[in-house]
């Protein structure tokens, strides 16, 4: 097939088509769904995904709220919708979070088809080509696709095992005059980490004085095992005027919803509307109509409690199991909740280059390097234990150890 308009005899008649936006060239593919893709075969065991367990889902309950929506007012669940999305799902995301410490009312939230979209609103709302972005190093890949999307130039903010460093923080945002923060502070993607209150007093202290927004993405954080929560940055003084929080129901329900939410300030929160309506007008009406039938009358917490007493076992699993399985000389966290084990191997072991052999003995994780927004770490590693039973986990830590055996440093 050439690149121009192919007339007959499959003679090209007038130039060569177009290229794409030089922002599909730098921004890529992400490497983790690459790895996916190689790693789908059904007898690998895989810590590479971050994929909720699908036998835990509470499929009967969905079905029957989807069952209810359908036959009790299918005309407005089939019919199109508002921007901001249902109102009773916004009155029941509102009413959990006021339930877990940040005051919120309905008006104060817009629905999103997943809080993806939530981010991708937001920087579309906020960065224009070459506003700097700061975010944790090591940051959520699908973050850095985003701004990169956007023309902003992203700066990394060093973080330790505690997650992001406020004092390093400081310091950038006074050199480099950042419009946004970016980051996940509870079990965060891909570290595990949970930044403590002090440090998030401390971030929501250098946005005020500073001025600069503040992202705070949630995915994990109902998804806790032990220790008590930590209030959201949000709910700090000095970042209530300025935090977008970023919700979502993909951990908590079903990521085949594609259901999540954006609470921000009113004026910035208007503007992620008019950015939704050019993107797709709203969110599935018939989704959300559903999962506000299942909030109503479903015991979401029970099921809750359910998933983190599984998610424990296999966080325990995994991580009472890598001593046996990873170099000596390895390190890795506990992390108090969420869905990853980040794990650095020892000098010298490249893990990209070794996850070619990893595959081969059917067990995958993903490489570390493609998160970081600074120089990467190559011998990082995450490591997802939520999708499988700790027995599949036991068996994917011996493939591992054997993997890692034969090949050793360097590859």
């Amino acid at each position: 097939m050439s690149d121009g308009i192919e007339g007959p005899g499959g003679r090209g008649v007038g130039g060569a088509v177009p290229g794409l936006a030089g922002r599909v060239a730098r921004t890529g593919s992400s490497p983790v769904r690459e790895i996916l893709a190689l790693t789908a075969r059904p007898e690998v065991i895989s810590f590479a995904g971050g994929l909720p367990a699908p036998e835990l889902f509470d499929a009967a309950g969905i079905a029957a709220a989807f069952q209810h929506v359908l036959a009790e007012e299918p005309m407005r669940a089939l019919q199109y919708s508002t921007t901001e999305g249902d109102p009773a799902l916004r009155a029941a995301v509102a009413a959990r979070t006021t339930a877990r410490g940040l005051p919120t009312d309905a008006d104060d939230l817009l629905i999103t088809t997943g809080s993806q979209q939530g981010l991708t609103l937001l920087a579309t709302a906020l960065l224009e080509p070459g506003d700097v972005v700061l975010v944790e190093d090591p940051c959520y890949l699908a973050a850095l696709q985003t701004f990169s999307f956007t023309g902003a130039r992203v700066v990394p903010v060093p973080t330790d095992d505690e997650g992001l460093d406020p004092a390093a923080l400081d310091e950038i945002t006074a050199r480099e005059r950042p419009k946004l923060l970016y980051l996940v502070p509870t079990f965060q993607n891909p570290t595990g980490r949970t930044l403590s209150a002090e440090r998030r007093a401390a971030v929501a202290g250098v946005a005020a004085r500073r001025g600069l927004w503040i992202a705070e993405d949630d995915p994990y954080g109902e998804l806790r095992f032990e220790g008590e929560a930590v209030p959201w940055i949000a709910s700090f003084p000095g970042a209530e005027d300025r935090t977008v929080l970023l919700g979502s129901f993909s951990k908590v329900m079903a990521p085949g919803l594609r259901l999540g939410s954006l609470r921000a300030p009113a004026a910035l929160r208007r503007a992620c509307v008019i950015a939704k309506q050019a993107a797709d007008l709203h969110t599935s009406t018939i989704d959300q109509a559903a999962a506000a039938r299942y909030l109503a009358v479903a015991d979401l917490d029970a099921h809750l409690r359910r998933v983190r007493d599984a998610y424990r076992a296999r966080r325990d699993a995994l991580v009472d199991g890598l001593p046996a399985a990873l170099p000596e000389g390895s390190r890795w966290n506990r992390p108090a909740g969420g869905m990853f084990v980040w794990a650095t191997l020892p000098k010298g072991y490249d893990a990209t280059a070794l996850l070619p052999e990893v595959v081969r003995h059917d067990v995958a994780y993903v490489p570390g390097a493609p998160f970081f927004a600074g120089p990467p770490d190559a011998t990082a590693v995450r490591m997802s234990f939520v999708t499988h039973s700790p027995e599949e986990i036991g068996e994917g830590l011996g493939r591992l150890r054997k993997a890692l055996e034969g090949v050793g440093r360097g590859g």
